[in-house]
């Protein structure tokens, strides 16, 4: 089956999005990874896709893959195949991926502060209060994009006919924000995930890049600040 290559969004950035079906459930929320050329040349990949001879093609028409991260506790199902495949590459993992995947070659943990691959290029931020994700969301200034992994999500309204019971519970198409799991279970210390919130609010970003949903193109600090009010 032939998948679509990356897109391009901005001079330097790119998105490579595949159908996923969450285990169990079954239910077709999508995954995406997101692409950024660094000033060396080289590729930061962010939350990995499925790995293919079609996705390595395009990755190498791109460039070198300098970096491959896994951005918070739950995206790491394909990180080990990128690993193998660029062994040049560092490899990044969210707090906790370590322990969650002693099996996987991780360089450095991920935090607050950029690695020297991408300083000067890419930001970042640990969204602290929600321990099950230990989520680190990063911000591209050149072209005013934030990228959020899961706590995040923007599925179309029509995506419930899928699995109408579970997106009930679920409560997130046609939202954009964190979903009821996510506010009830995921965050446990509303007062650090606030603080999370309001150093992500002070990025000047637009654009808004999620790996299940859809890209939010325009308008993202004030989306942002509406979905996590709650706080």
């Amino acid at each position: 089956m032939q998948h679509a290559g990356p897109r391009s969004l901005a001079p330097t950035l790119w998105v490579v999005e595949r159908p996923f079906k969450l285990p169990i459930v079954r239910a077709e929320v999508g995954t995406r990874m997101t692409i950024i050329r660094l000033n060396d040349g080289n590729l930061f990949l962010h939350s990995p896709v499925k790995l293919d001879s079609e996705l390595k093609r395009a990755l190498n028409a791109l460039g070198p893959v300098g970096a491959v991260v896994a951005p918070n506790r739950a995206h790491h199902l394909f990180v080990r195949d990128y690993i193998e495949s660029y062994p040049q590459a560092r490899s990044y993992g969210a707090p906790g991926l370590p322990e969650k995947r002693p099996d996987l070659r991780l360089d450095a943990t991920l935090g607050d502060e950029a690695p020297r691959e991408w300083q000067g290029v890419i930001e970042q931020q640990l969204f602290r209060g929600a321990p099950a994700l230990n989520e680190v969301v990063f911000f591209h200034p050149s072209s005013r994009t934030v990228l959020f992994t899961d706590l995040i999500f923007n599925l179309p309204a029509e995506k419930s006919a899928d699995a109408p019971m579970f997106f009930w519970l679920l409560g997130a198409p046609g939202h954009f924000g964190p979903h009821r799991l996510v506010r009830a279970r995921a965050i446990r210390d509303r007062t650090a995930a606030r603080r999370s919130v309001d150093t992500i609010l002070r990025w000047d970003f637009d654009r808004v890049i999620m790996s299940h949903g859809d890209v939010l193109e325009t308008g993202g600090r004030e989306h942002i600040a509406s979905a996590f009010a709650f706080l």
